[in-house]
């Protein structure tokens, strides 16, 4: 999938060596932690479909979304991490907005929800900018960093009439 600048491909075995470094970027890590604590990892979870981020060729992070498909309930989820050597470039913002429009379009889902920490304020305006809005918070939502305390999540969803489309996919 192609974005206005960065390209998403399935994550392969020579992306894991870049993907685990980002991870380990304490920017990064502060969020995501020990999601890479598989050996198997990111093989190792059927029930999420993962793309890495590419910018120029190189590795710069992984998008992923899992599925409802109850279909009461149908929607899609998104988290999402970067390298922090091209933080505030928007390439996170493509990536999402890429990932939204191939959920919307390709994979027929009317909603897409994401969540980032309460108190990161950069994810929320990238969030903010593809189209997703506030629905409420969710408190005592993760595990801190630390491991000994609890922050407050923001779940925030989009309906796919919301999804702001400045470019088509090439």
């Amino acid at each position: 999938m192609r974005g206005q600048w960065v390209v998403l491909v399935p994550v392969a075995a020579d992306h894991v060596p870049d993907l685990r470094r980002i991870l380990r970027a304490p920017e990064v890590w502060a969020r995501w932690r020990d999601e890479d604590a598989s050996a198997q990892w990111p093989f190792d979870d059927p029930s999420v479909t993962r793309f890495t981020v590419l910018l120029d060729g190189a590795v710069r992070g992984l998008v992923q979304y899992g599925e409802e498909e109850e279909p009461d309930y149908r929607h899609a989820s998104i988290d999402i991490f970067v390298d922090p050597a091209v933080h505030g470039r928007g390439i996170g913002r493509d990536a999402v907005a890429t990932l939204a429009r191939y959920l919307v379009r390709d994979r027929a889902h009317h909603r897409l929800v994401i969540d980032p920490a309460a108190d990161n304020d950069p994810a929320i305006r990238c969030y903010a900018a593809v189209g997703f809005r506030p629905v409420g918070i969710m408190r005592r939502y993760e595990r801190d960093a630390d491991g000994a305390g609890w922050h407050d999540g923001l779940l925030m969803d989009m309906l796919a009439e919301e999804l702001n489309q400045p470019h088509r996919d090439a």
